[in-house]
């Protein structure tokens, strides 16, 4: 099929979906650069292996590879953790980093006559930080062409829009929250030189069909995107989210924290009503190698089968654990470890990319 263009996603009556609605698949990038985890990197393709055995009972796991040698690797670690090979299906698209939620396809959907899915085309520059990013901003065009689907260029002005996956999080009826650190600072990692909150909100609108934002402050310290939302506050429903919150006043994500959750309370959704907002604990601050790294409970993934939950050896894994199942109580919700996983500052959620059913 030849790849199909359109200039608008919501004109033609597509929405992005909420994670927790039906997926045919989860996509993943096979870890292969070992300068995200220097000196850990053995126990990586481990952490995937497990996240893949939870995914793979109840959705196709669609892994990207490097290379017939790299496929037959990624297959001889998912056989040992006891995974069905059947459910997985390989892509050997190569990537330079492999951090699929933000540099992967973003997926909507529209339930017409019959339901169908396109893929937006975003732009990718590397988090506007690093510089190995070519393989990965060709990631999306190469999938929507190999999956058949339609193909929807994000630009505006005519220029492409560049935006991460981890920038932004929806409830799927209209409401979306992101990060004023992320998007709208002009001097660090700026995405889009000279694009407004207006400018923003008219490509939410327009390509998701979220015409309500809430803007929040800061992210959180150890982060190397700038300020990434999907690592502090998370949709579990409708009309709840689950916010990060820091119970020591001198830890430097107390105050940015706080500020957020003022904000939220403050909020309202697409239809006028209330949000209600959950705290989310944070783990102790995690270091290696003198660095403080983004360790939060708020990167999780709601796949079809469970909830995975990135954990840290720490006192506070089985608060956020309960907390979380006593707002997503139609599947269960499965801690990883992600010690070594943080390490390539980021885990589960960034990893990830779902895409709907049809």
């Amino acid at each position: 099929m030849v790849e199909k263009n359109v200039t608008s996603s919501v004109a033609r009556g597509f929405r992005l979906p909420a994670e927790w609605e039906p997926h045919e698949a989860t996509w993943i990038g096979w870890p292969h650069n070992k300068t995200d985890w220097p000196g850990k990197f053995a126990a990586i393709p481990w952490v995937y292996g497990e996240i893949v055995r939870c995914l793979a009972p109840a959705e196709t796991v669609r892994a990207l590879v490097e290379s017939a040698a790299h496929e037959k690797s990624a297959r001889r670690v998912l056989a040992r953790v006891g995974v069905d090979s059947s459910a997985v299906e390989f892509f050997r698209v190569p990537t330079d980093r492999g951090w699929t939620r933000d540099a992967g396809p973003t997926f909507v959907r529209r339930e017409r006559r019959k339901s169908d899915v396109a893929v937006i085309r975003f732009g990718f520059n590397g988090w506007a930080r690093y510089p190995d990013f070519r393989k990965d901003a060709r990631v999306t065009g190469k999938l929507s062409r190999a999956l058949a689907l339609p193909s929807i260029a994000a630009t505006a002005a005519g220029r492409e829009i560049v935006l991460e996956g981890g920038a932004i999080d929806v409830n799927g009826t209209g409401t979306l929250v992101t990060t004023e650190e992320c998007l709208l600072d002009r001097e660090v990692q700026v995405r889009n030189p000279g694009f407004s909150r207006a400018d923003y909100e008219r490509v939410f609108a327009d390509f998701f069909g979220a015409r309500n934002v809430l803007w929040l402050s800061r992210g959180i310290a150890g982060d190397d995107t700038h300020g990434h939302v999907d690592d502090l506050c998370r949709f579990v429903d409708r009309q709840t989210v689950v916010l990060c919150r820091e119970t020591n006043s001198r830890d430097a994500n107390y105050r940015p924290l706080e500020e957020n959750r003022d904000r939220l309370l403050g909020a309202r959704l697409e239809d006028g009503s209330r949000l209600v907002v959950v705290d989310l604990p944070m783990p102790s601050p995690l270091f290696f190698e003198g660095r403080r790294l983004p360790a939060s409970y708020a990167n999780f993934y709601i796949a079809n089968a469970a909830v995975l939950v990135p954990t840290f050896n720490d006192p506070k894994d089985r608060l956020a654990l309960g907390i979380l199942s006593d707002f997503i109580r139609d599947r269960p919700v499965v801690g990883i470890h992600a010690v070594d996983l943080v390490w390539g500052l980021g885990t589960i959620h960034c990893l990830t990319r779902q895409q709907p059913k049809k």
